[in-house]
């Protein structure tokens, strides 16, 4: 049963009937968005000391080649994305997770420097770009009233493995050669694809859905990807966009030379991740319930003030106490990232091309994945510290709110 009521009646479902009558539907969402795990940032910065070791790479140069990959995985989301719009998700899907498995696969047996970025394009192609698209716009597509908590719940996925992946897999770096833990990687990918087909054996698609649904965005009709371009509320969103990608991206990647430069051990640092995931999922959980209730719009300027608390903090950070502050306070944007800006899109533009659409912006994202671990990393290399310049990230995201606050202003208007 596939929730397609008007926003009202959300309101009164009640959350065990939603989860009791969407579960397969919720359940395929959370594994796409687990599984993209292994294309993330959190998940592949584990291995930054044992990668720019083994290949003999500085800060910089390791930034680079990841950002080179991350870039021509935007570009090539741009048309990938809009494939979901054609195909089911449970036609496409186990396509996306056997190229994920074979992407942790190439990780595991290359030893050759020149192929690093392709194999970073296809971890972040078929991980963080595709995996979690095909996710995201399946639950905005299927569900109109509960969408927030169908976004949600299905980023639920993604927080189980930000929450256990990384401590569990730093934990065993120490006893197992890093390769063999790619190769680990691949087979758990290979094991999601039986298990989406049998959750999707039951499967509406894209296109009858697009049509049947009455959710459309301003002007009352469904706008294409070409007329969002042109649409200067787009152009308002793109910083923000590309903020929390960017600098959550570099902060992660670079968790190994941020214990370094703060004297604390890399396991300390990690140590946190799960106490992060579990502050995220409340801001997560809690965003998809007020997105319900108030929608998407007048939510949308504030999310990203915690930001420039959570960086500042991090600067200044000496102690737990200090990375627990900064932590909290990133966990608030990171969980309401999970529902809102996936939510705003097919809010104000329609969810008939929303394949399309999502797939731009997932590309804008993707890029600002590439240029935040290059960026930093460059500057790490010029003698500009990570603590001086999350000073400036901090700052930036004062700008992308006021932007947001200004776009949104507008397109009321």
């Amino acid at each position: 049963m596939n929730d397609t009521s008007p926003r009202s009646s959300g309101k009164t479902q009640s959350f065990h009937t939603f989860m009791a009558q969407n579960a397969r539907w919720l359940a395929a969402g959370g594994v796409l968005t687990f599984l993209s795990s292994f294309g993330q940032t959190f998940f592949i910065s584990i291995f930054a000391g044992e990668i720019r070791g083994e290949f003999g790479l500085s800060h910089g140069e390791w930034g680079g080649i990841y950002s080179l990959g991350t870039t021509v995985s935007a570009i090539v989301m741009i048309w990938a994305g809009a494939l979901t719009d054609i195909f089911r998700v449970r036609t496409i899907g186990p396509v996306i997770l056997i190229g994920l498995a074979l992407a942790c696969a190439a990780m595991a047996v290359n030893t050759w420097v020149w192929a690093l970025p392709f194999v970073v394009f296809m971890l972040r192609l078929f991980g963080q770009g595709m995996s979690s698209h095909i996710a995201v716009v399946a639950m905005a597509r299927w569900f109109v009233a509960t969408r927030g908590r169908a976004l949600s719940v299905a980023s639920l996925g993604m927080a189980l493995g930000e929450a256990a992946l990384p401590i569990t897999f730093v934990a065993i770096l120490g006893v197992v050669d890093w390769r063999m833990l790619w190769w680990v990687a691949a087979v758990i990918a290979l094991m999601g694809v039986p298990v989406l087909m049998r959750l999707l054996s039951q499967e509406r698609t894209p296109q009858s859905m697009a049509h049947s649904t009455s959710s459309t965005g301003m002007g009352g009709r469904h706008w294409t990807r070409a007329e969002v371009l042109r649409h200067p509320l787009f152009w308002f969103m793109v910083p923000a966009l590309l903020g929390p990608s960017a600098f959550h991206t570099a902060f992660f990647f670079h968790q190994v030379h941020l214990a370094e430069i703060k004297g604390w051990a890399h396991v300390e640092l990690v140590a946190f991740f799960p106490i992060f995931t579990g502050m995220a999922i409340v801001a997560l959980i809690t965003s998809g319930w007020a997105l319900d209730k108030f929608g998407a719009a007048r939510l949308m300027p504030y999310y990203q003030l915690p930001l420039v608390v959570s960086f500042i903090t991090f600067s200044y950070a000496v102690g737990p106490m200090g990375i627990f502050i900064g932590f909290f306070f990133m966990a608030l944007t990171s969980g309401a990232n999970g529902t809102l800006p996936n939510a705003f899109w097919a809010e104000y533009y329609g969810t008939a091309h929303i394949g399309a659409i999502k797939a731009m912006i997932a590309a804008v994202m993707v890029l600002g994945s590439a240029i935040g671990p290059g960026i930093t990393g460059l500057f790490i290399d010029l003698g500009v510290g990570l603590e001086t310049q999350f000073v400036w990230i901090g700052a930036y995201f004062l700008l992308t709110t006021a932007l947001i606050f200004i776009g949104i202003t507008r397109a009321r208007a």
